[in-house]
Order: C-alpha cells, then structure tokens, then sequence
C-alpha cells in the first residue's frame, strides 16, 4: 500500500513563535503570559532591562514587548542597544503608562513596530502580535 502522506506532512512542523516579556510588573507580565501563550506563543520573562537586553541577544524571539519604564536600564536603552547592534531588526513593541508625545515620537523614531499606552485591553495587544507575527 503506498505512503498516502501528502509532501506536506512530510515536512517538519512549524517553530512556535517565541516572545520576550520584558517588564518589572509581576502582574502585567502574568496577564500578557497568559493571554499569549493561550494563542500558541512560548513565552520568555525578563524583569528588568540589563537582563530583557542580555535574553534578547542570547535566545533571539520572534518579537520582544518592552516595558519603557524598568529598573537596571530604561526599555528606551534597550530598544536602542537592540538597534544598533543587530543586522536584522527585532520586532518590538513598547508598552509604557507614561502619556508624553515625545517618548512616542523616540520611540517610533527608534523603530518600534507598536506603542501601547498602559493600560490597555490584552485584546490590542494580542492584535498586534499577531498581526507582526504573521
């Protein structure tokens, strides 16, 4: 009996998509844990910026979403060590409380692929990974 198998079978199963977490807030990094990984993402943690930027060079995710405002190193330091030192740009969103128009303004001109305004609903934020992840 042939191997009815279509060629697509045969070919290996897709990575899950890997996204790290970077933020001090035990609460907000669980909530957007929980409703990642309920849509299939694997989920790093980082709770503070020298260790989001160390994570970020050593396991390469599919995307990070950065908190601005951490300790150890500002989620601005971060995105803009991650810029400068990649050939290939990270996928990043920037999550921050703080309502000022210049940080957006740095942020987007740093190359932030999104900038969410604490708080917010975990529903633009899952939209927004998986429209960059797509």
């Amino acid at each position: 009996m042939a191997d009815e198998r279509s060629t697509d079978d045969a070919t290996e199963p897709k990575r899950t998509k890997r996204i790290l977490l970077v933020d001090d807030d035990a609460e907000i990094i669980e909530a957007m844990r929980f409703a990642l990984e309920s849509k299939g993402f694997q989920i790093l943690v980082a709770r503070d910026g020298n260790q989001g930027l160390a994570m970020a060079e050593r396991e390469n995710p599919d995307l990070v979403i950065l908190d601005m405002m951490m300790p150890k190193r500002s989620g601005f330091l971060v995105l803009e060590k991650l810029r400068r030192s990649r050939e290939v740009p990270m996928r990043i969103i920037m999550i921050t409380a703080n309502e000022g128009s210049r940080h957006k303004a740095y942020a987007e001109m740093l190359g932030v692929d999104d900038y969410i305004r604490k708080p917010f609903a975990m529903d633009r934020l899952v939209d927004s990974v998986e429209r960059l992840m797509a």
